[in-house]
């Protein structure tokens, strides 16, 4: 049976983290990746994935590792890390000899909303300006990269209540997300 690779990423406050791990529940045969999770294994001597080169590879290879195991033994897997086309071409590749599908799906919703949804977090967590930088990043990378524009969901209109309907997107229309 060909597993599939859920890459669902975006700038923090979109709603990945909420989605992936309500997404990974509905798959029969599921494992769950925290992109954020795996960059901070390291203890000491870890840079920022976003500023230190060593930090940004050392996590996506440890992913990628993560992933060809849980492939291997029968898994889909849902990524849940801010991935942009480079990162996801690369693991596509990384993953070409591997019986998989790799579904890449970009959360976006404007500037005020990332904004607002980044307030109601914990002041531990809230991204502030990252969150700023990250989607202006994301529409950039989309413009350079315009056979990604329809792996766009917009997941502004969606309340937490309505999770269900984002998940079904993704999976009733997987093809439309397929990068390989």
């Amino acid at each position: 049976m060909k597993r599939t690779v859920y890459i669902i990423s975006g700038p923090a406050g979109v709603g990945k983290s909420t989605t992936s791990k309500r997404l990974v529940k509905k798959l029969e045969r599921s494992s769950y990746i925290s992109g954020d999770a795996i960059s901070h294994l390291p203890i000491n001597g870890r840079g920022k994935p976003w500023l230190c080169s060593d930090t940004h590879n050392l996590t996506w290879e440890n992913i990628l590792g993560i992933t060809r195991n849980l492939i291997e033994y029968d898994f889909d897997v849902v990524i849940d890390y801010v991935s942009f086309p480079q990162e996801v071409s690369w693991l596509g590749n990384n993953l070409k000899n591997t019986n998989v599908n790799i579904v890449y799906v970009v959360f976006m919703v404007d500037r005020n909303t990332i904004i607002e949804r980044d307030q109601t977090r914990k002041s531990s967590q809230q991204m502030g300006e990252r969150s700023l930088i990250l989607l202006k990043e994301f529409e950039e990378a989309i413009l350079e990269n315009t056979q990604y524009a329809q792996h766009i969901l917009n997941t502004q209109k969606y309340t937490v209540e309505q999770l269900d309907e984002i998940i079904d997107e993704i999976i009733e229309n997987k093809n439309k997300y397929i990068v390989r």
